[in-house]
């Protein structure tokens, strides 16, 4: 098209928004709630442009169903973003200024050709946040939330990010719901996934270590999958992330205090809160601050547990664990924190992503509850060597839950041979 055509294409297209939008407020339809209402008005502007384009009053606008999606996008989605949200295969979006947003995929970043403008930036996380029943404002420059389609939106107020918003978008893409899809992924392997599965089924506390974008969060969710029907599962996050197949399953997520700086619901209050209704087992999202404490106080106590945590080793996950209660007050001694670490937790899984984009396992560690020198001791039971994940000589503490749970370790372990997941009720 030449520079005329596509200006006419874009005032075309801005009345045909403008059409929608009114018919949209004269039916007092929310485009958020309702988007098939929202496309069926779209269609009946886009048919009766057509009917006058024939008469010569107006430009026809092209390809019907493509300004459809637009119109769509603009006045029921995201607009330019919506494409991305759409793609399968895009896994996170961020807008670092108007002019650069980028994508991820298969853990690659790609700066698109898409150029924003500042007002559009403010409506889309306006829009964004409509849903949420959270804010953004001067007293709380930062903000995560959940978008109606699943995905965690996370945005930092211009002034706190230099010059612009910075928005980040990370889509809930469901790669794997079950450990045996992990394997189909290359992320484990089948014996490496088939002791996992026997931890979940005997009732070990596991913890999920890694980077950022790791895969951590899928892990923990085909982790979950793996609980046993007849157990009750409560979990506590900061925004819903976690998604798994379970019968009886209770989710809880924070909450941002009001605008008298009241009601603030932090996730070591979920993580208490959580005790009160008669778990099986207790998940944490992502363990971050002084809940961990909490947390820990938990598993302690003979309640079976999962969470995550941001580390680079599984070495380095159980510092973190040892670190982050000290920030729940003066009279938490590390001499009190890292005994019960080493008491409380039972198997650390690393999960990172490769030069070529992928997330692999690198380790699973086995906590036998030995502290030396304020050392917590560690046996390898799987490391990453050249690439795959092979079996070491560590063995699982508590051995006695596999054989309650009918579980022949000794035999899922010392094969060479890749077995079949651990069989489990319904």
């Amino acid at each position: 098209m030449s520079r005329a055509q596509l200006s006419e294409h874009a005032s075309a297209i801005d009345a045909l928004d403008f059409d929608v939008r009114e018919e949209v407020r004269r039916r007092g339809v929310d485009p958020l709630a309702d988007v098939e209402a929202v496309r069926r008005f779209a269609r009946s502007a886009v048919r009766s442009h057509d009917q006058r384009s024939l008469s010569g009053v107006v430009r026809p606008v092209g390809n019907p169903d493509e300004v459809v999606d637009e119109l769509v996008a603009r006045v029921a989605g995201f607009g330019p973003l919506q494409r991305y949200l759409d793609d399968p295969s895009v896994e996170e979006v961020w807008i670092n200024e108007p002019q650069r947003v980028f994508v991820a995929r298969d853990g690659r970043h790609e700066l698109t050709t898409t150029i924003l403008t500042a007002t559009e930036v403010r409506d889309l996380i306006e829009r964004m946040l409509k849903t949420s029943g959270r804010r953004l404002d001067l007293s709380t420059p930062f903000v995560d939330a959940m978008l109606p389609s699943g995905h965690r939106l996370h945005v930092v107020l211009d002034g706190i990010s230099r010059g612009f918003s910075a928005v980040n978008i990370r889509k809930f893409v469901v790669k794997a719901s079950r450990l045996t899809e992990l394997v189909d992924l290359g992320t484990l392997t089948a014996q490496a996934a088939a002791f996992l599965d026997a931890c979940v089924v005997a009732g070990l506390n596991i913890i999920v270590a890694g980077g950022t974008q790791a895969g951590k969060t899928t892990l923990l969710n085909t982790l979950g999958s793996a609980v046993p029907g007849r157990e009750r599962i409560v979990s506590a996050e900061e925004v819903y992330e976690l998604r798994f197949h379970h019968p009886d399953w209770v989710a809880m997520q924070t909450r941002q205090s009001g605008l008298e700086g009241t009601g603030e619901i932090k996730l070591r209050h979920l993580v208490k809160e959580a005790l009160r209704m008669r778990p099986s087992r207790i998940v944490v999202g992502e363990v971050r601050a002084e809940e961990c404490l909490d947390l820990l106080l938990a598993l302690n106590s003979g309640l079976p547990g999962m969470a995550s945590v941001h580390a680079n080793s599984a070495r380095e996950a159980l510092v973190k664990l040892c670190t982050l209660p000290l920030l729940a007050g003066e009279n938490i001694s590390a001499r009190f924190v890292v005994p019960t670490v080493a008491a409380s937790v039972d198997i650390v899984v690393h999960v990172g992503v490769e030069a070529d984009g992928k997330r692999r396992v690198r380790e699973i560690v086995s906590v036998p509850g030995r502290v030396e020198s304020d050392v917590i001791e560690t046996e390898a039971i799987f490391t990453a060597r050249h690439g795959r994940l092979t079996r070491d000589r560590g063995m699982p503490a508590r051995l006695e839950r596999f054989a309650a749970n009918g579980i022949d370790i000794h035999a899922l372990l010392g094969s060479r041979k890749e077995p079949a997941l651990a069989t489990q009720d319904a």
